[in-house]
C-alpha cells in the first residue's frame, strides 16, 4: 500500500513539533517495516503539483496535526486551501456533485478519490475525559470526531473513505507519551 503522511504541524515556542515528528517517524518505520511505501508532505513547504502527484499515488493519507483552537494550525489551513482548491478542477474532484437540473441536492458528491482512505491523527492539550461527556463544559458530550467534522467533511468531499481517528490527549499538562506511542503502534497495526 502507498501511504502519504502529511505533517500539518505549525511550530510555536511552546510547541516546536517534537511529538508530531515522533509520531510521523514511528508511523513511517512501522509502515515501511510492514512493506508499505511511504511519502511525506509538510504544510510549511510544498509544491502544489508535487502534492497532486503524492495524493494520486497514495492509497491512504495520514494527516498528522496538533489541534489549535479546536481546528488545524493556520499553516495547515493554508495548505488545505491552496492544494485542495487547486485540486478541485479534476484532481480531487470535478465539481461539488450538484447538477443544474437539481442544484439543491447531492452537494459534496463530486469527489474523484473514492479508492483512497484517510486517517486523522491529532494531538491535544485537552484530556480525553473532556470528550463524550455531557457534564463537561466545553464539548458538551461531543466526540473527537464531532470536533474534527470540518476535516472529515473536507476529505469526504473528495470521496475519500474515513479510517478511525487517533488522538494523543493532555500532551502539555499530563503527558502519557510512551502510552500514546504504544496506542499509535496498535492503531496503525490494526488498520494497515
Amino acid at each position: 500500500m502507498n501511504i502519504l503522511i502529511v505533517n500539518a504541524h505549525q511550530p510555536y515556542e511552546f510547541s516546536p513539533g517534537k511529538l508530531t515528528a515522533a509520531l510521523i517517524e514511528k508511523a513511517t518505520a512501522l509502515l515501511q517495516n510492514k512493506g508499505h511505501s511511504v511519502k511525506h508532505s509538510n504544510v510549511l513547504a510544498y509544491d502544489i503539483e508535487d502534492e497532486f502527484a503524492k495524493y494520486q499515488w497514495a492509497d491512504a493519507v495520514i494527516f498528522q496535526f496538533p489541534v489549535h483552537w479546536m481546528s488545524v494550525p493556520w499553516q495547515a489551513k493554508k495548505y488545505i486551501d491552496e492544494v485542495f482548491i487547486a485540486g478541485g478542477s479534476g484532481v480531487f474532484c470535478n465539481n461539488d456533485g450538484r447538477s443544474s437540473q437539481n442544484p439543491t441536492a447531492n452537494y459534496g458528491t463530486g469527489g474523484l478519490m473514492n479508492d483512497k482512505k484517510y486517517l486523522l491523527s491529532a494531538t491535544f492539550n485537552a484530556p480525553a475525559q473532556a470528550f463524550d461527556n455531557p457534564n463537561e463544559y466545553l464539548f458538551q458530550g461531543k466526540s473527537l470526531d464531532d470536533l474534527l467534522l470540518p476535516l472529515h467533511a473536507t476529505f469526504r468531499f473528495f470521496a475519500m473513505q474515513k479510517l478511525p481517528s487517533f488522538a494523543c490527549f493532555d500532551v502539555l499538562k499530563n503527558p502519557q507519551i510512551e502510552q500514546d506511542f504504544e496506542r499509535w503502534k496498535q492503531h496503525l497495526n490494526d488498520l494497515f
